[in-house]
């Protein structure tokens, strides 16, 4: 009998020791089984970013990543996301913008199993224990895209290419959204930091993939004089209206270097493994996902390619290296109220539409020690302001 209460004994200590690794938190060793559901496919430099981080996160984490493509911001959603949880998979992430209501309706469905969402805006009104959103300060990367855009458009003022009065950047959108406003008004802000008389154009797609569209996009700014290109649609139809015309370009979600090797710059991304690994992680010991997560340049969320230098302006690495330093260090704020006006006036206050309804009613002050503080409030962007020097060429979409 005394054996048996030692062996008892001995056995109850050796578990005690376990549940104090891992920071003094039990670790639950839950299997994890992740589906993803993506609005397009690889031809997509948007989806195929989500898909590389994808499969390095679950790579990384000894799991097989189940993946549905060309998902359309419907009710197709809803059907792909109830099939990955009747494979059996307990999280379940979707890329696109127009999949959160689907995503929703699912996860009220299968409490049971953690949904996650990218660029949404609701998870912290709706307050649902296994449906979340995620983003990144991916404003402060088309910042410094936007002052490699801004050191070449000097680059070729100096050249005698054009004046400084004609400075004009063209970006193609792909709809009005305040992601797309966020991301163009960084982007001009960074470019104007080192190129004060640039001014921009945008146009709008309406649509976040169609290289037909963004081709035509991208002609059409540079025929109305546009010296320089970015865009926030996924295709490669600017890129290679670029390369076609011979105008620099900045791109977004990953290098286009493959279609404009004398013409591309750099570009801007979001690195979603970090987030994909931390919910498998959540996932795997038993804790809460965050309801509203952002990743920053620490976390390694927000990222920039290689500079071209056959495009590139001279110095440019050198001076991105700079400015990321200076954000790093709480130095720069992206949206700093002195830096840009609106309607001619710099603005003291501010009231975005943080919890989102229906007419995307503005309910939040988001403008702190001079700065309009975004991603703060929650993780999607809910820049809307339009702010002087960029003119908006179709706001349809």
């Amino acid at each position: 009998m005394k054996k048996v209460l030692a062996l008892v004994l001995a056995a109850a200590m050796v578990l005690s020791l376990a549940a104090c690794t891992n920071g003094g938190s039990q670790k639950s060793d839950a299997k994890v089984k992740a589906g993803f559901i993506f609005l397009h496919d690889e031809n997509s430099t948007y989806d195929l970013n989500f898909m590389n981080a994808a499969k390095e996160a679950c790579k990384a984490f000894g799991i097989e990543p189940i993946i549905k493509t060309n998902i359309p911001e419907g009710q197709e959603c809803y059907d792909a996301a109830m099939e990955l949880v009747d494979e059996g998979c307990n999280f379940v992430f979707a890329d696109s913008f127009g999949h959160e209501d689907y995503m929703i309706q699912a996860a009220k469905e299968n409490p049971n199993v953690q949904f996650a969402h990218a660029t949404g805006t609701k998870a912290h009104t709706e307050k649902l224990a296994n449906y979340h959103n995620a983003f990144a300060e991916i404003f402060e990367g088309r910042y410094l895209a936007g002052v490699a855009a801004g050191m070449k458009l000097n680059e070729m003022i100096e050249a005698g290419e054009f004046t400084a009065e004609e400075a004009k950047i063209g970006y193609v959108g792909a709809f009005t959204y305040a992601e797309v406003i966020s991301g163009y008004t960084s982007f001009f802000l960074g470019a104007r930091s080192v190129c004060p008389t640039a001014t921009m154009e945008v146009t709008f797609t309406g649509s976040w993939y169609d290289e037909t569209a963004e081709k035509e996009g991208a002609n059409t700014l540079i025929q109305d004089g546009c010296k320089l290109i970015s865009q926030h649609a996924d295709s490669m139809g600017a890129p290679t209206a670029c390369e076609n015309a011979g105008v620099p370009n900045v791109s977004y979600n990953g290098s286009t270097e493959s279609v404009a090797p004398n013409t591309f710059i750099v570009s801007s991304r979001i690195d979603w493994a970090p987030y994909i690994t931390y919910c498998l992680e959540c996932i795997r010991d038993g804790k809460a996902i965050d309801t509203d997560w952002t990743g920053t340049i620490a976390t390694g969320s927000v990222k920039l390619t290689d500079v071209n230098e056959k495009a590139a302006a001279a110095g440019t690495a050198d001076k991105i290296a700079e400015v990321k330093k200076q954000l790093e260090e709480g130095k720069l704020e992206v949206f700093d109220t002195s830096t840009f006006t609106v309607n001619g006036e710099t603005l003291t206050s501010h009231q975005a539409d943080v919890d989102t309804d229906a007419d995307y009613t503005p309910d939040t002050e988001v403008i702190e020690n001079g700065a309009f503080k975004e991603s703060k409030f929650r993780s999607a962007p809910y820049f809307d302001l339009q702010i002087d020097g960029i003119t908006l060429l179709d706001t349809k979409f």
